[in-house]
C-alpha cells in the first residue's frame, strides 16, 4: 500500500521534527528481527526517552535536509531503523545493548553534533554513565563537604556529652 502525497509530507514533517529536537541519532540495519524483537526495542527505547522510527529511505532523506543530520543522507539504504534522542548516551545505550543481545541488529552509523560517528564510537558512547548517574555523582560530590562539616560540628557537643556521662559514671562507681 503506497502513501498519498499528503501522508508522505506528514511523515517527512514528523521525522524532521524528531530530528530537530534530537542531539544524536543512530542508524541500524534491522534485517532478520522479528516483530516481537522490534516491539521489545521500541519499549526499551520509550522507557529511556529514545525515539525509534522505521521510515522509507526516500522519505528519510527528505526529512534530514536542512538539519545537522543531513550527513546521514547517503546511509539510508536497505532496511534502516532510525533512533534519535536529546541525550546522546541514551540513544547509544539503547541501541548498543539491544544489538548485543540480538545479532540481527547491526549498527551502521550515527550522528552527533552534525558529525558522523562509526559503530565503535557509538559503543564507546554507550559505555559512558547516563545523565542521571552523572547528576547523582555531582550532587554527592557537592554534598560531601557539607556532610563532613555538619558531622564535625556535631562531634563537639557529642564529645562533651560523652565526657559528662563518663564523669557521672565514675562518680556513681566511687559513691557505691
Amino acid at each position: 500500500m503506497s502513501l498519498s502525497i499528503e501522508q508522505k509530507k506528514a511523515v517527512v514533517s514528523e521525522v524532521s521534527e524528531i530530528f530537530s529536537s534530537a542531539q544524536a541519532a543512530v542508524l541500524a540495519e534491522y534485517r532478520g528481527l522479528s516483530v516481537e524483537q522490534i516491539t521489545e526495542l521500541r519499549t526499551q527505547a520509550r522507557e529511556n526517552g529514545v525515539e525509534i522510527r522505521v521510515v522509507k529511505n526516500t522519505l528519510a532523506r527528505r526529512s534530514v535536509v536542512g538539519t545537522e543530520f543531513e550527513c546521514l543522507s547517503d546511509h539510508f539504504s536497505g532496511p534502516v531503523l532510525i533512533s534519535s534522542s536529546g541525550d546522546p548516551v541514551a540513544v547509544a545505550k539503547v541501541v548498543s545493548d539491544f544489538a548485543k543481545s540480538n545479532d540481527a541488529l547491526k549498527i551502521t552509523v550515527g550522528v552527533m553534533n552534525g558529525d558522523l560517528i562509526d559503530q565503535s564510537t557509538v559503543q564507546a558512547l554507550a559505555r559512558l554513565p547516563s545523565r542521571e548517574e552523572l547528576l547523582a555523582t555531582l550532587v554527592a560530590t557537592m554534598q560531601a563537604p557539607l556532610v563532613k562539616f555538619v558531622q564535625t560540628l556535631n562531634e563537639v557537643p557529642g564529645k562533651l556529652v560523652r565526657t559528662l556521662a563518663a564523669v557521672r559514671d565514675s562518680q556513681d562507681s566511687q559513691a557505691a
